[in-house]
């Protein structure tokens, strides 16, 4: 998957503009800024990791490649389950190292809602050369709008934006 095939076959997802997100955030400027583009089966990115998140040398860091491979499950449990979630355990594979300065791709999957309120994921990042570099699964609870504002677990204000670019 290139940037042409993800501009012709990828629609881009709504940003929130005010997000200060590490992974997805445009507010914050150490973070990733991972946008994020869906064909209705999965939802993929495109993220260059600067050099700052590196663990050796030009080499990725681990919670880095972590996070990444999260934000996408994420995004694609809300995208695609219409859903407010949060990770619940991940596992991720490091099968080849990430370098910073080159461009990656990542694609996550739904592998199963497991009930109303849990859904299993799927993610994998891939570098320029298209080898895949690192997978992971993650358990994700699922959360109505009401019910992410009677818990708190994220600002009122966010959820009604959420709700409005994602969930209807």
């Amino acid at each position: 998957m290139n940037q042409r095939e993800v501009t012709e076959k990828f629609r881009p997802l709504p940003r929130h503009e005010e997000g200060f997100c590490f992974g997805c955030g445009p507010q914050n400027k150490a973070g990733l800024g991972m946008q994020f583009f869906s064909d209705g089966d999965s939802v993929v990115s495109q993220v260059v990791v600067p050099d700052h998140l590196c663990g050796w040398g030009k080499v990725v860091h681990g919670g880095v490649i972590s996070t990444m491979l999260d934000e996408v499950m994420g995004w694609t449990a809300i995208y695609l389950l219409k859903r407010l979630v949060l990770t619940k355990s991940l596992q991720v594979q490091f099968e080849k190292p990430l370098f910073a300065g080159e461009m990656l791709r990542l694609a996550g999957r739904v592998l199963e809602k497991t009930s109303e309120r849990e859904a299993l994921l799927t993610a994998e990042l891939f570098n320029p050369a298209g080898d895949r570099c690192a997978t992971s699964q993650g358990i994700f609870a699922l959360f109505t709008s009401t019910a992410a504002k009677k818990l708190g677990i994220i600002d009122p204000d966010l959820v009604d934006m959420i709700t409005e670019k994602f969930l209807v």
